[in-house]
């Protein structure tokens, strides 16, 4: 997709343009704060596409539930770009308390194209993960190999 050239823009002119695309994407009921969007509109995505049901921003430990069989979604994303290729997704909180039975992690590239997705049991996340002292929580690298680990089950065609 072509997009026109915002070079001509002036600093504020941009961040307005960004303030009244974030409203609109929530005037539609894809983001539901005015962080950065790249969670809120995967938890859109997921939540449609695996037909969950989204859970309140204050729920502690879950993003998303099953109505068919009660089974609760963590859902984090990354966007890789160019400049910054890190797939390590945000922190993940007070995992020892099991809030959650499986971890959507989703990896997009520069234009929002979903390069890799998957569905991680708690287990592999916890096997996976490494604890991070300094912000008392856990953090999770989105790397390719998580998809040969048990019940690891990659849904990127379903998110594409």
């Amino acid at each position: 997709m072509e997009l026109p050239t915002l070079k001509v823009f002036a600093p504020k002119e941009l961040l307005c343009l960004y303030g009244s695309l974030l409203e609109e994407l929530r005037s539609r009921g894809i983001v539901r704060t005015s962080n950065n969007p790249v969670s809120d509109y995967t938890e859109w995505l997921v939540s449609t596409r695996l037909n969950l049901k989204l859970e309140g921003n204050s729920e502690k430990g879950f993003d998303a539930a099953s109505d068919s069989d009660s089974l609760k979604y963590e859902i984090k994303a990354r966007r890789v770009t160019p400049t910054n290729k890190s797939r390590q997704l945000s922190a993940i909180r007070d995992l020892e308390g099991k809030h959650f039975n499986f971890l959507i992690a989703v990896v997009y590239d520069k234009n929002f194209e979903v390069i890799l997705a998957l569905k991680i049991p708690y287990a592999v996340v916890v096997a996976k993960s490494s604890f991070v002292k300094s912000t008392n929580s856990y953090k999770l690298e989105a790397k390719d190999g998580l998809k040969n680990e048990p019940g690891v089950e990659d849904i990127a065609h379903l998110l594409r």
